[in-house]
């Protein structure tokens, strides 16, 4: 099971990949917790007063954790005994030591890069700060409070339910909520999340737990300088194409109150570390903030490009005042040179599109939605990071949408999606339900922390997008959160959308527009923008949940729905057996056991009910709960593969497909591709075929199929192939001819009724085989049933399989005597990487996959499973 990420090494790797401001050092401490003395959860957790160590950045949980006074959250069913830490007021502290340098400075300051939420600071026992949002930086001046030795520094974080409950019972009508909670420790008809601005998640979500945390979740730095010091650079481009690129150098430099002159030296390396540009000047500081443009340009400029579309070159920037290398006075920001556009022409039938458009270049975006990758954020390290968004970038993946429900990422997520070339939608951190948008001081906090985090992350070439919201203006136009306000109290209603007006359409779209470096903003997912109508097929984002959410209608239905860009539509899975084997014991794995239904947070504990209705509609019923997993991943990858091919074959008036999700937070079902421990879902290897470069949507709907060839770069000539076959392998119709596939674009071979095809072969028996052929090989291949495929006959006990050495990786052989339907290769709990899965194999195929890992040949060959639907 995974455990608490080791602080040292997490705090290194921060370090390193720039999560601290330059000139900020972390604050070397020694930190404790306690529950605060006095509190109510005192007598019924007896001795937590006490002071024990702590590890920052953290949580209280993970510190409970690691004292072993709290059983692990993710395994078993603990969530509903564990829900008094919530409602617990928790005390840090932590004793530190200045250095002599530091303390001769003029100036110092204590940074707070996450107080999770809200806490009261005091320094050597005087009052030093109060926070109450998660998201912000607070910073605290403190030069004359500090002395050389034994420094404490004391932090209260307070309940946010009990905090807020209060004053949301007293609402005489409350604005709607998320996800009411089940254990009690907050009523059901007065739901905090939605005022407090910390993660929204942490309340509870239908992929994930309640675990409402406190604590230092992010690191603390001190900082001292003396007459000056460099507080941030951006780089604006303000022209770029091919032969040039203009830039503005931005500093910002804080003076104190006697103005002077600086000199001021910023330099321009380009992807291969030589300088490129230098600019020299002397500029007059006013006493306060100053902010300095450098024009600089470049010729030739080498763009950042998402993968796929070019090269992922960066530029690094460094910035010196006083030619001096103190981390005070100097900064380096690598960033990327692109222009990026969202593109909104109206057609002829009063639609609008929605298309990205990268250095002049309209993208179709195919990717997925990302929550957080851990209940407790202190412990998502980067090597995890890296494992997720590497299996996005080798899915075929070039956007990822950040959800708004959790928090704003660490530069080490970004540094890396910058690297791989994936595109990344940003949402502002407001998850659903509705904001109290009408509160002015909850207004400017949300426009500081915007600020904030903006700022933190504009230099980063793979944001593209900030997106006000998750799903709040379909919530409240389309799902009757609007409506029953209306109904209870018109006047409150017309304020509570006023509210969300102001800092959806205004003070948000402000902050994007003067901090934002040219990326574009838009006030919510699924919208038209603050159009009429929020979640439309014609104008703006969808999101699609008839199927698997109300009214759970077929996956074919995803075929009718043709939206111009699809931000959310999913099906659920269960994790392999090998995750599900670190929660719950083996007799503990039942569909319907306490340990199995609390890691299944759809419907309050009742999904699994609305997973077997669809793995039944086309599967059957599973055999045992190992098959019900399987199954559950079978069909969630033919589904989700059926609507992204229908997206992508729709272009050029659809122009994206993220579904709904890539990760996972805990260890449980839901509608991720890959799971908590990195391991990939069937999804998973079956979106890196549905999202290739070139590929094949053949795409059967009552009756008929559609075949499409899909091809993202530039025109090229190929072969395209259809096989109408029995399951034993006989051919029964064949036809083959050359293609030139337009670029980027769809080429469109026709349609072919079942009758044409079949000729009265027998439907159960006979598939029909599309396949794109480049320099005479299989590139991209679809079968297509003309059944469900619980009512295919298949021949049972036709596959083989070997496994041998072959250089430095071992070769899994596969051979089948007829057809065989979704194989999947199956290792148990072995650390190992399979090239390919979930596999269709035609009659008389022999298939060689690639199998690595430290994992000896005997070992694998016992741990070797393979279920296929042939089986059942």
């Amino acid at each position: 099971m995974h455990r608490i990420s080791n602080a040292v090494r997490l705090l290194l790797l921060l370090i390193a990949l720039g999560a601290f401001p330059a000139g900020a050092a972390p604050l070397q401490a020694q930190w404790e917790f306690r529950l605060l003395p006095g509190d109510a959860q005192g007598a019924a957790h007896p001795g937590l007063q006490q002071w024990r160590a702590a590890t920052v950045p953290g949580s209280v949980h993970t510190d409970l954790l690691a004292h072993e006074l709290i059983r692990d959250p993710y395994v078993g069913a603990p969530e509903a005994e564990l829900q008094w830490i919530g409602l617990a007021d928790w005390e840090y502290r932590a004793r530190f030591d200045v250095d002599a340098a530091s303390l001769a400075k003029a100036h110092a300051e204590l940074r707070f890069d996450g107080l999770d939420t809200y806490a009261e600071v005091t320094l050597n026992g005087k009052p030093l700060l109060r926070a109450d949002n998660a998201h912000r930086t607070w910073h605290a001046r403190v030069e004359g409070r500090l002395r050389a030795k034994g420094n404490e520094l004391q932090i209260v974080f307070r309940s946010p339910i009990r905090t807020l409950l209060p004053g949301v019972q007293a609402m005489p009508h409350r604005i709607a909520g998320n996800y009411p909670s089940p254990y009690g420790d907050e009523p059901k008809d007065a739901m905090v999340g939605n005022f407090a601005r910390k993660p929204a998640y942490h309340f509870g979500w239908d992929w994930g737990p309640r675990y409402v945390t406190a604590g230092v979740w992010r690191g603390v730095d001190l900082q001292a300088w003396d007459a000056h010091r460099l507080t941030d650079v951006a780089v604006r481009t303000d022209a770029l194409d091919a032969e040039n690129a203009k830039l503005a150098v931005v500093l910002q430099v804080e003076q104190d109150a006697v103005a002077a002159p600086i000199a001021v030296d910023v330099e321009v390396r380009d992807p291969d570390g030589r300088s490129v540009a230098r600019v020299q000047r002397t500029v007059e500081l006013k006493p306060g903030r100053n902010s300095v443009d450098l024009p600089v340009e470049l010729a030739k400029p080498r763009r950042w490009w998402p993968v796929g579309h070019g090269a992922q070159d960066r530029y690094t920037v460094q910035a010196r005042l006083d030619g001096s290398a103190d981390p005070v006075l100097a900064r380096e920001q690598r960033i990327g040179l692109r222009t990026v556009e969202l593109r909104r022409e109206q057609d002829d039938k009063g639609g609008q599109g929605f298309a990205f458009v990268i250095n002049g270049v309209p993208i179709f975006a195919k990717g997925a939605n990302v929550i957080p990758f851990d209940a407790f954020p202190a412990r998502v390290d980067a090597a995890r990071l890296r494992q997720v968004l590497v299996a996005a970038r080798d899915a075929n993946m070039n956007m990822l949408r950040n959800w708004g429900g959790g928090y704003y990422e660490d530069d080490a997520f970004f540094d890396i999606a910058d690297e791989l070339g994936l595109l990344v939608w940003q949402d502002f951190m407001f998850g659903g339900g509705m904001q109290p948008g009408y509160d002015p001081a909850f207004r400017a906090s949300v426009v500081a922390e915007a600020r904030d985090n903006v700022r933190r992350l504009r230099h980063h070439p793979s944001i593209v997008l900030w997106c006000g919201n998750n799903e709040e203006e379909t919530a409240w136009k389309d799902w009757g959160h609007g409506r029953d306000l209306k109904s209870a109290d018109p006047a409150f209603a017309a304020k509570v959308w006023q509210g969300y007006v102001d800092l959806f359409g205004n003070d948000l779209r402000q902050v994007v527009s003067e901090d934002g470096l040219g990326v574009p903003y838009w006030s919510s997912s699924p919208s038209n923008d603050l159009d009429e109508k929020a979640n439309d097929s014609t104008r703006g984002d969808k999101h699609y949940w008839q199927v698997w959410g109300n009214p759970a209608l077929p996956v074919q239905a995803y075929l009718r729905e043709t939206p111009r860009f699809m931000s959310e539509y999913g099906l659920q899975a269960w994790p392999a057996v090998a995750t599900v084997d670190q929660i719950a014991t083996r007799a503990e794995q039942r569909i319907d056991s306490p340990v199995i239904r609390a890691h299944q947070k759809f419907m309050a504990g009742e999904g699994n009910t609305r997973l077997l209705h669809y793995i039944e509609l086309g599967y059957g019923t599973p055999k045992n709960f190992e098959d019900f997993v399987y199954l559950s991943q079978v069909m969630q990858a033919d589904g989700i593969a059926l609507a992204a091919l229908h997206h992508r074959a729709s272009r050029p008036y659809t122009m994206g497909s993220l579904y709904w999700q890539l990760n996972d937070v805990w260890p449980g079902a839901s509608w991720s591709s890959v799971d908590y421990f990195g391991r990939w879902k069937a999804l998973h290897y079956a979106a890196r075929r549905f999202f290739a470069p070139v590929t094949v949507a053949a795409l059967r709907d009552e009756g008929s199929t559609r075949v499409r060839l899909i091809n993202d770069g530039a025109a090229l000539d190929a072969r395209w192939r259809l096989r109408v076959m029995d399951v034993e392998g006989k051919v029964l119709r064949r036809r083959e001819q050359a293609v030139t596939l337009a670029a980027a674009g769809v080429t469109d071979i026709g349609t072919y009724a079942d009758a044409e095809l079949l000729a009265g072969a027998d439907p159960a028996r006979t598939v029909a085989v599309f396949e794109l052929l480049q320099d005479g090989k299989v590139t991209a291949r679809q079968v297509v049933g003309f059944v469900e495929a619980k009512d295919q006959v298949l021949p049972r006990q036709q596959l083989t399989s070997t496994l041998a050495i072959d250089g430095d990786h071992y070769r899994l052989r596969l051979h089948s005597a007829a057809l065989v339907r979704a194989a999947w290769i199956d290792f148990g709990a072995l650390d190992v990487q399979v090239e390919d899965n979930l596999l269709d194999l035609l009659p008389g195929e022999t298939r060689d996959i690639a199998v690595r890992g430290p994992v000896d040949l005997a070992a694998l060959r016992e741990a070797l499973k393979v279920k296929t639907l042939n089986d059942r």
